[in-house]
């Protein structure tokens, strides 16, 4: 199971890079996201780990496989036997910044998974840039 969500965000990759991997301050803008545990230090590194809690699920612990600085950011958990990968890709773009974001779900049952939750996804993807357009919108405000 494979899901995207893609949006221009109306701010410099540097900004939208920086809120990426602040990972410890989603809960403070992103709704999907009720708390960010770091396991080892920031800034995330390739390797690095944090427990993330999200709404109506256990906490899961998310370890870093790609890191490049304001391009890429994919971290990866197996939950229930299936692997879970999260990529961050950020494009610049019309000055401001393209802000993929993906979730890709294999293993034995992905498909079921897919069938039962890629709806839901879907929609928590879209919501999550959506809170990474109003975070960076509100940091150039109060960076002016």
């Amino acid at each position: 199971m494979y899901r995207e969500h893609s949006t221009v965000i109306s701010a410099p990759p540097s900004l939208v890079w920086r809120l990426t991997t602040d990972v410890g301050q989603w809960p403070s803008f992103m709704p999907t996201v009720q708390s960010v545990t770091p396991l080892d230090p920031a800034p995330p590194q390739v390797g690095g780990r944090a427990r993330v809690k999200q709404p109506g699920q256990t906490a899961a612990v998310w370890t870093v496989t790609t890191l490049t600085p304001m391009t890429e950011f994919t971290w990866e958990t197996t939950r229930m036997g299936l692997r879970m990968v999260g990529r961050h890709r950020l494009t610049p773009e019309d000055g401001g910044t393209r802000n993929t974001l993906s979730i890709e779900v294999t293993g034995r049952g992905a498909g079921l998974f897919g069938a039962l939750f890629g709806g839901m996804i879907a929609r928590v993807l879209g919501r999550e840039n959506a809170a990474f357009e109003r975070a960076a919108a509100a940091s150039q405000v109060t960076a002016d």
